[in-house]
């Protein structure tokens, strides 16, 4: 099996144990699956991973991501609303799909995790989904290409990270209705790239009847030099351009634009251009820009504000977007756990699906026909920075509600 990247699988697939065969063969008995368990106890300590992206491509995204996940478990075991403790391991996913599933093998099995989180490239959370599939284990992962709760979907992986679809619903309308129909997309040629212009050219093309696709290009995850896609693009009659990137890609492609002249030709609109990584390494470039806006850390939503002021006192700076999905990802499965009033993974999986949680970006629903969070979505414009402490600032301009953003499970291919 090739991954969306290039990367190949088949090394690791071939090395994979189920889990529930695992221990069955093993005559272990689970950590979590306490008889008569009603919630831990004060010695009973609950095994969570956190696999994130360390080194590889996006590496700058994935310490955030860890380090969000770390100041919810330390929430966890420091609260008396909480039976249990959460002890968590870690392991880097190398932004690489075999070594993901690699990293999730040793965590499940040798470390005796039954609960994981993580991943950012999709291609890498896609692999894992497999694996969680294949599992006795509960997967939050942290990728937003809609298959992962789409038609990759399966009864252990629930979403708290803003897929694309939901995105699209923030900046396809108002694209093409306020900005321009002659659209131009530049994607990553990975699984988040081909999500990103799915929903994004179907929801424009059902929003304005004007709208024209007027090309499409596509670069390798991780490439350094853009000149010819931006100047392919300059030379169309495209009035805004769509990029389906994230992390370095987005960031090295915005800066040369920028000093090439394209983002004073014409729109830049990105569904992760408004991420705090991405506007902290293209400074002024991306100024006039406009992102679709999955969280900020001036939200005031939820419990979002006490949220940020925990996360500024623990770490160097305020939480970006994967900071507050690792968050609450691992806050998720503790309040699955207590609404379960157990910490067996089959209890904790029937109080998650369906069910309605308090999160940062207020009160959500993890989906039953695709364990989907019903998130609020936003777009917003990128303004010369003054309360972020950056360059640039995010002004909101719209907000699709949360029950709005997605359309019906079966329509994006889950069928639980």
């Amino acid at each position: 099996m090739m991954d969306p990247t290039g990367d190949s699988t088949n090394r690791t697939a071939q090395t994979v144990v189920p889990r529930r065969k695992f221990l069955a063969a093993a005559g272990a008995t689970s950590t979590l699956a306490l008889a008569g368990c009603t919630g831990g106890g004060s010695g009973d300590a609950v095994t969570v991973a956190a696999l994130n992206p360390i080194t590889g491509p996006f590496s700058s995204l994935g310490p955030g991501q860890r380090s969000g996940a770390q100041l919810a478990v330390d929430e966890v075991n420091n609260n008396s609303d909480f039976d249990f403790e959460f002890e968590l391991v870690t392991g880097d996913t190398e932004t690489e799909s075999g070594a993901a599933q690699d990293e999730a093998q040793r965590v499940v099995q040798d470390e005796g995790a039954e609960y994981v989180f993580g991943a950012i490239s999709s291609s890498v959370a896609l692999a894992l989904n497999e694996f969680a599939g294949e599992s006795d284990f509960i997967y939050f992962p942290g990728g937003a290409a809609v298959p992962i709760t789409g038609s990759s979907c399966n009864e252990n992986v629930f979403r708290f990270e803003t897929n694309t679809a939901q995105i699209a619903e923030a900046i396809s309308a108002y694209t093409v209705n306020n900005i321009s129909t002659d659209v131009w997309f530049h994607t990553a040629d990975y699984a988040y790239g081909d999500s990103v212009y799915n929903r994004v050219s179907g929801r424009m093309e059902s929003a304005n009847s004007d709208y024209t696709e007027i090309g499409r290009t596509k670069s390798q995850l991780g490439a350094d030099s853009y000149g010819s896609f931006i100047s392919n693009i300059s030379n169309s009659d495209a009035g805004v351009v769509v990029l389906g990137m994230t992390g370095g890609d987005l960031v090295t492609f915005t800066n040369q634009a920028a000093n090439a002249g394209l983002t004073d030709e014409i729109a830049v609109v990105g569904p992760t251009q408004s991420f705090r990584s991405v506007r902290a390494g293209t400074g002024e470039n991306s100024v006039g820009t406009f992102g679709g806006v999955r969280y900020l850390p001036s939200l005031e939503t939820g419990d979002n504000q006490q949220f940020v002021d925990a996360y500024t006192d623990s770490n160097d700076g305020q939480p970006g977007n994967f900071a507050r999905v690792g968050y609450d990802s691992i806050r998720l499965i503790a309040k699955g756990m207590n609404q379960a009033g157990s910490t067996n993974v089959d209890d904790v999986r029937d109080a998650l699906a369906g069910g309605t949680f308090e999160t940062v970006l207020g009160e959500i629903t993890l989906r039953e026909g695709d364990h989907q969070a019903t998130n609020p979505t936003w777009v917003g414009e990128l303004v010369t920075g003054e309360d972020s402490g950056l360059a640039t600032d995010v002004e909101l301009i719209d907000q699709v509600p949360g029950d709005e953003t997605l359309p019906p499970a079966s329509d994006l291919g889950c069928e639980l």
